[in-house]
């Protein structure tokens, strides 16, 4: 009897385990690869590289094979993180102060958090360097990120180059060792280990397969031996790299008995940037491989934003190997992720992407059909029709013109806007409804605030400013000692003394500033002073007003008639 009760009891305790993790919210991890298209994946034929794990991931998975993003970095993150269309959010370009989303959106994160879930993000976050637009300040508990567009540019810590780099922990540098992929997944582990008896969300946006293209050669060797460019070899490494470094974690996983009722996506930021040769010319020794479609990152063809999309949640019924042909978006991540995890609306954004939980239950019912738009901005005012698509499922609307049959020509090639103008007619109309609906984003900034508490000093760069003139985005444009200038929108959070510090390098740099007057200006109010000649910081003082106000600083090399902004300014409120 004692035995029969025993079983009985462990029985019992079996089940209420079961039933308790069939109910138990789900836990969330987001990986999106940068830069790495629909065709950089043994699995979409690929001849070249070696993706054994992302293959197995792909046939376990619901896979949508018509998934759109934006052609370019930060604006898929925008929209990833917002459920919104990037320029609705003040996000359409990768630099120039409009990476920055406006204050007043609500992130991903936050929704997360609102529902008890602990949220953490490892790698590449390019939505902006300082307070309100931080990781930390959008609602990640944990953030080890780099700064900028990626590892080396001109806010991310100075003289990274991807192994054994400094990155920012919750706003602050952190030395850590081995390469840039390693140490962001090794992150993650950490952060899933310290949070796996709660529900969590981890978002890993790696930097690779980035320029500048660093990898330690053993992964670049095998694919030079098959006639690669080198340029190529070492972006197909960093893949091959990261699919490595995605099976030890999908492992991990496993051994902490998390892979079940984790809800698992990868996906990408837009089109390949190294899996075809540039030029386009089709003349090169090496033509590349890209899935049959037309463009790279920075087209609006859909090479340049239709990307891999995998979804795994075996406790939920979703996965087993399975394509999904109708047309998605980044857009619609959020609202999945909401249906999915209960999580809630709190602030009044409307979302612009929808639900992909019917065509993931495989229950669509009557999916309604739905026109979706991608755009390449890189202007400081968007113009209309610029670098467009209009997309339907079997449609492609060309910068307004020209009009593809995606069902006959998916590599649309030939221009069959003569033959449909109904159609071209009807998607020009949806593009200027969408349109209409941006307007009001142009004359926003997501400015960057001065002498907030969470954030004094802030250090700004110059890849936030406004400019008409070229952008130092890279390190290696600041060494190269450009003459250029532009300013940088802020929020003024307090009345009170500022401390303005300029330079020309990093402070750690200790480089000079070559300069003999500088001069700082905000929203008219200016002081300027003259410079040693051995200076490598200047320090300026103004009274300033709380409110929006627009910044410049100016190095002035009166010998030489020349005249720069500072790269970089450290803005003190000072009590």
């Amino acid at each position: 009897m004692n035995f029969i009760r025993t079983v009985f009891l462990c029985w019992a305790a079996l089940c209420a385990v079961s039933v308790h993790a069939a109910s138990a919210r789900p836990n969330v991890i987001l990986i999106m690869t940068d830069d790495q298209g629909y065709g950089d994946l043994a699995v979409y034929g690929n001849p070249w590289l070696r993706t054994p794990n992302l293959d197995q991931l792909h046939a376990e998975s619901v896979r949508f094979t018509n998934f759109h993003v934006d052609p370019t970095c930060a604006p898929t993150r925008s929209a990833l993180m917002t459920g919104r269309y990037s320029t609705r959010t003040g996000c359409w370009h990768t630099i120039m102060g409009r990476s920055l989303i406006f204050h007043d959106e609500a992130l991903m994160p936050k929704y997360f958090k609102q529902a008890g879930y602990a949220t953490g993000v490892f790698g590449k976050w390019h939505l902006g360097d300082n307070y309100p637009m931080r990781p930390q300040d959008r609602g990640f508990d944990t953030a080890v990120v780099n700064g900028g567009g990626g590892v080396g540019q001109t806010p991310d810590w100075w003289g990274n180059d991807y192994f054994d780099d400094t990155y920012w922990k919750n706003g602050k540098p952190e030395p850590f060792n081995g390469y840039c992929t390693d140490v962001f997944f090794d992150e993650a582990e950490k952060f899933v280990t310290e949070h796996q008896k709660e529900p969590f969300f981890v978002y890993l946006p790696t930097n690779v397969a980035h320029s500048p293209y660093h990898v330690a050669e053993k992964y670049t060797q095998r694919l030079l031996d098959l006639g690669l460019p080198r340029t190529p070899a070492r972006f197909f490494g960093m893949i091959e790299n990261f699919d490595e470094r995605l099976g030890r974690f999908r492992d991990f996983l496993k051994k902490k008995g998390l892979e079940e009722n984790t809800i698992f996506i990868f996906m990408t930021d837009n089109g390949t940037a190294e899996g075809i040769p540039w030029d386009g010319s089709g003349n090169a020794d090496w033509k590349g491989f890209n899935a049959g479609m037309r463009g790279k990152k920075g087209s609006q063809f859909d090479g340049g934003h239709r990307v891999p999309f995998f979804i795994r949640w075996p406790a939920g019924n979703i996965g087993g190997g399975r394509d999904v042909a109708s047309i998605a978006a980044h857009i619609d991540v959020l609202p999945t992720l909401m249906e999915l995890c209960g999580l809630k609306m709190g602030p009044p954004n409307l979302l612009d992407g929808r639900s992909l939980v019917p065509l993931l239950r495989g229950t669509p019912g009557d999916w309604p059909a739905r026109t979706l738009f991608a755009h390449v901005q890189r202007e400081e005012i968007p113009p209309k029709w610029v670098s467009s698509a209009v997309m339907t499922d079997r449609w492609r609307l060309i910068d307004g013109q020209a009009l593809y049959n995606m069902d006959a020509d998916p590599g649309e090639i030939t221009d069959v806007a003569a033959n449909f103008p109904d159609v071209v007619k009807h998607l020009r109309a949806d593009y200027e409804t969408w349109w209409s609906s941006l307007v009001p984003s142009f004359s926003k900034y997501g400015s960057i605030t001065i002498g907030a508490d969470a954030d004094n000093p802030a250090r700004l760069t110059c890849h936030d400013w406004h400019s008409e003139q070229p952008i130092p985005w890279d390190q290696g444009h600041i060494r190269r000692d450009m003459w250029v200038n532009g300013y940088w929108m802020i929020e003024v959070a307090k009345t009170g003394r500022y401390k303005f510090t300029l330079y020309r390098q990093p402070q750690q740099a200790m480089h000079r500033l070559e300069a003999t007057l500088a001069r700082v200006n905000v929203n008219g109010v200016e002081a300027e002073m003259p410079v040693p000649g051995d200076a490598t910081s200047v320090t300026l003082q103004l009274e300033l007003k709380p409110g929006p106000a627009k910044l410049q600083t100016w190095l002035i090399n009166e010998p030489g008639n020349k005249m720069r902004g500072a790269f970089f300014v450290h803005v003190r409120r000072v009590e």
